[in-house]
């Protein structure tokens, strides 16, 4: 048999592994099905990646996409379920043009200068160079997908795709062309999605000023953080409830500075709580209004170029920025007695996600989707249960969003995307096509001749693209055989941010153009902080790159702690002693390997297939044949079996993998290995062989359960066991495991042994006995006597107590000078002069004892300076305490067994 490292080594198995996988075609459903894998009756389980921008090197945040859904395709390959997980990436037209563009100016190369063409060439090299780095990292992720099924937004089929969808909305006038407020990136030169816009709460000023009443001196208070915006002001609204301004309504005022008078309006959106409950209306510059704006029938006038100038109608204040115009707006109207004051005020100011300046809601002509039937549609399908979203409470979130969804804005003034389909003739008509051929054809009917067209500029936004995905990547809009055989999908898994943008879009667009929902199970993971709970960021220098981790832990000890880190739609904290906690436990499964493999080589060992040979698993000895330990050990396998799927079933997939890493860590490690030595080192052959062929059953049967989690460990562990490789060759396509029922009786009996050894380890630890000193002891007991004389030699070796003085006793003399522990109707005594010099180490104790107690009065005194207390942040405050309270106890530890020690003296 092939000899194995004395450690566990990441890079000796993990890209030899997944390169060996790949090349088999273990990924494919149709390797499932031609092998036989596949279990008759089990529709498809299917998962389409949610596509990674090709910007850059992916991060955790694609990592716990990759690790949870990784996850669940092994899981469901092992229960026989035919499994297609599809890759992918995204163009991510803003994300990706503004990281080129960047890096072009960089070389002093500017986009404009470059043209179109050229620019979008530029694109495509960049992607294919990057769509490399990131298809590299998630195969060091280990990631089980079908690659030969790989897509990007902008293949030719999901063109096709983009093409035919937005045609067909075109035609049934769903998808049309206007003039409405947009958020709008003065660096990027484009119309943004809300998901682009971060809000971040800043130090600002909020400004009162008067609204005088026209031919009057009289004035409503108003108060505005932005005073460049009254300059494109076109009302002022009050609640129509509020005693102080219900007699203005109907009334005009002046704009300040501009000489234009505009309605006193009444609206019940108005907050009278905040400022001075007068509201100035700017629908041209604010989205709440422009909605009050189309309630009323205002204008909307835009004071802002495309570059957030100021413009022909701010008047004297022309080609100021928006900065200097509300430095020179509210100077001017102090000089004409405007202003009533200034107060701090926090802003939640909106900037954009890629290039950080602030996004200005402004008046844009762009294309857009009706959305409210579609909408509905997509609301209805999670309220009647065709949908399911875990975890539920994301639910009323989803619902408020689709029933008060507005049109989406889907164009971009970019060059990287998908164009508009749409033509312009010489008079502006439109012609929307799948190809300039047929627009022609189109626009020779209307024009009754052959005309020059131009191309809409503009690109769709990328969420349109990607809102397809479920279905335009098994051939939509064609009926492929992978639309037969795979859609709808199964899971959509991804992160809850973007439920609405993303998830939502899929679902409408996948019920309008296939009459499928796209998915029937959504699942929401949270964000990956850092140890602190604070979001990663480069500015806090917290960021942590998953190839890093790889390099240093291996894919497996990550892939563990993000799975067993979450909850869902919970962020999770993840650090570096999680993940190298983990890796240790790779090398105790390694070294559980190591262990059996010498006894394996003694001994030939059954396999039982029940008619099934990817059921194939080590045959276990006769029920009668089977010892203590053993009876207990395959019992809290049942157990595991049973809890580990329970929890993934129930999508605990963290509670999950945290039983069953106790498990094997604990129960089958720990505890049955350290019993089995006795057997697996004596002289008794039946009962070498009995023990080996439980131990290995439940090594392997463990191996299973865990391959999911961490899949090149299991798959390296698993290729050395003897004999199970003939008939299945990898671990993936081996199945997951049954349980096969409990034993009561035994685990209460083993129990009891459990804790009769804890407690004497416990003794030992507490009075610091040498590890390597084997005890005397004297056990009384009434009822356990035959339990325990059976398993001497466990007790023995486990609690290290000297096998030729342990007595074991219904009657023990009362007087005797021993440490007597009790665990539940026994006692265990321990004689004193076994293993202590009593005064030797009272004064240990006591010198321990002033130390502790030296540590504490100093704790003492900190906590009870009230200046410590009030300059100290909470955090450090809480940090002391908790030492403190610690500090307390260990005195009263050492007090309680000098006491002890006492007595016997």
């Amino acid at each position: 048999m092939e000899s194995v490292s004395r450690t566990y080594n990441p890079k000796e198995h993990e890209e030899r592994l997944y390169a060996w996988w790949e090349s088999q075609g273990f990924f494919r459903p149709e390797t499932q099905e031609r092998l036989g894998q596949t279990r008759p009756g089990l529709e498809p389980f299917v998962i389409a990646m949610p596509p990674p921008n090709v910007t850059g090197a992916l991060h955790l945040g694609h990592a716990i996409m990759d690790a949870v859904e990784d996850f669940l395709i092994r899981y469901r390959r092992m229960q026989g379920y035919p499994t297609l997980w599809i890759p992918g990436t995204d163009h991510a037209g803003i994300a990706t043009q503004s990281v080129v563009e960047k890096h072009l100016e960089e070389s002093g190369i500017s986009r404009s200068a470059m043209g179109r063409d050229a620019f979008v060439d530029e694109v495509w090299s960049w992607k294919e160079e990057y769509h490399g780095r990131i298809s590299g990292q998630q195969r060091r992720m280990g990631i089980a997908c079908d690659w030969e099924r790989e897509r990007f937004t902008l293949d030719p089929g999901l063109a096709r795709a983009v093409l035919t969808s937005f045609v067909q909305l075109y035609r049934e006038g769903l998808i049309y062309r206007g003039t409405y407020l947009v958020n709008w990136s003065p660096k990027l030169q484009t119309a943004i999605s809300d998901l682009e816009v971060e809000y971040e709460e800043e130090e600002g000023l909020l400004y009162f000023f008067q609204y005088r009443l026209r031919d009057s001196d009289d004035y409503i208070p108003v108060a505005t953080t932005r005073p460049e915006t009254i300059l494109g002001d076109t009302a002022v609204a009050v609640h129509p409830e509020d005693e102080r301004y219900r007699h203005f309504i109907g009334q005009r005022v002046e704009v300040p500075l501009m000489g234009r008078s505009v309605p006193v309006i009444a609206e019940a959106e108005v907050d009278r709580e905040f400022g001075t409950g007068a509201l100035k209306v700017t629908p041209g510059h604010d989205h709440a209004d422009y909605e009050i704006g189309r309630r009323h029938g205002l204008p909307s006038i835009s004071i802002m170029d495309e570059h957030a100038i100021l413009n022909e109608e701010a008047g004297a204040f022309q080609g100021l920025s928006r900065e200097e115009g509300r430095r020179q707006v509210w100077a001017a109207m102090q000089e004409r007695g405007l202003t009533l004051c200034t107060e701090s005020h926090t802003v939640r100011v909106p900037r954009s996600q890629r290039s950080g300046e602030i996004v200005e809601p402004m008046l844009s002509t762009q294309w857009f989707v009706r959305m409210r039937d579609m909408a509905q549609a997509a609301a209805e399908a999670v309220r009647t249960g065709r949908i399911e979203i875990i975890p539920q409470r994301f639910e009323s979130v989803y619902f408020h969003w689709l029933d008060n969804i507005r049109d989406w804005c889907i164009s971009r003034q970019l060059w990287w995307g998908h164009r508009i389909p749409v033509w312009y003739g010489p008079d502006e008509a439109m012609f929307c096509a799948e190809n300039e051929e047929e627009a022609h054809r189109m626009a020779a009917r209307h024009y009754g001749e052959s005309v020059a067209l131009r191309q809409d500029p503009d690109v769709l936004d990328t969420w349109y693209s990607s809102s397809l995905w479920p279905f335009s990547t098994l051939g939509w809009p064609d009926e492929t055989p992978d639309m037969r055989r795979f859609y709808p999908n199964t899971v959509m898994e991804t992160g809850y941010d973007i439920l609405f943008f993303w998830v939502a879009r899929m679902i409408m667009m996948g019920l309008k153009f296939t009459g499928e929902i796209p998915f029937h199970t959504i699942y929401l993971h949270g964000l990956v902080r850092d140890a602190d709970g604070r979001k990663m960021s480069k500015s806090l220098n917290n960021v942590i790159d998953p190839l890093d981790l790889i390099q240093e832990f291996g894919a497996d000890p990550l892939r563990l702690s993000l799975l067993t880190g979450i909850t869902p739609g919970n962020d999770m904290k993840l650090n570096r002693q999680r993940i190298e906690s983990n890796r240790n436990f790779s090398n105790k499964m390694w070294n559980a390997l190591r262990f059996l493999l010498p006894h394996l080589q003694r001994t030939t060992l059954s396999l039982r297939t029940d008619d099934d040979p990817f059921a194939t698993v080590y045959a276990l000895p006769d029920q009668d044949e089977l010892s203590l330990p053993d009876r207990w050990i395959l019992s809290r396998l049942s157990h595991a079996v049973s809890e580990t799927t329970r929890l993934i079933e129930s999508w605990q997939f963290g509670e999950a993998g945290s039983r069953l890493y106790d498990f094997l860590w604990h129960e089958m490690c720990d505890w049955y290995l350290e019993a089995a030595k006795i057997s697996l080192n004596g002289e008794d052959e039946p009962a070498r062989r009995r023990t080996t062929m439980v131990l290995a059953h439940t090594l392997e049967t463990g191996v299973r359960l865990l391959h999911p989690f961490m899949p090149f460990l299991t798959e390296a562990i698993w290729q050395h066991l003897p004999g199970l490789t003939a008939p299945i060759r990898t671990l993936m396509l081996a199945r997951w495991p049954e349980p096969a029922g409990s034993a009561e009786g035994a685990e209460r009996d083993f129990g009891l042994l459990q804790r009769i050894v804890r407690t004497v380890r416990n003794a030992r630890s507490e009075h610091r006995i040498d590890p390597g000193l084997r005890l005397t002891a004297r056990i009384e007991t009434r009822d356990q006597g035959a339990l325990l004389e059976a398993n001497r030699a466990i007790l023995c070796a486990l609690a290290r107590l000297d096998p030729e003085r342990l007595t074991i006793s219904s009657e023990v003399d009362a007087a005797d000078d021993s440490l007597v522990l009790a665990v539940e109707r026994l006692k265990i005594h321990l004689p004193w002069s076994g293993f202590v010099d009593v005064e030797a180490e009272l004064t240990r104790l006591r010198k321990e004892l002033a130390k502790i107690s030296a540590h504490a009065e100093r704790a003492r005194n900190l906590l009870a300076n009230e200046q410590f207390l009030a300059k100290a942040p909470e955090a450090v405050i809480n940090r002391e305490r908790a030492g403190y309270a610690r500090l307390q106890n260990e005195v009263a530890q050492v007090q309680s067994r000098m006491e002890q020690l006492e007595s016997r003296t």
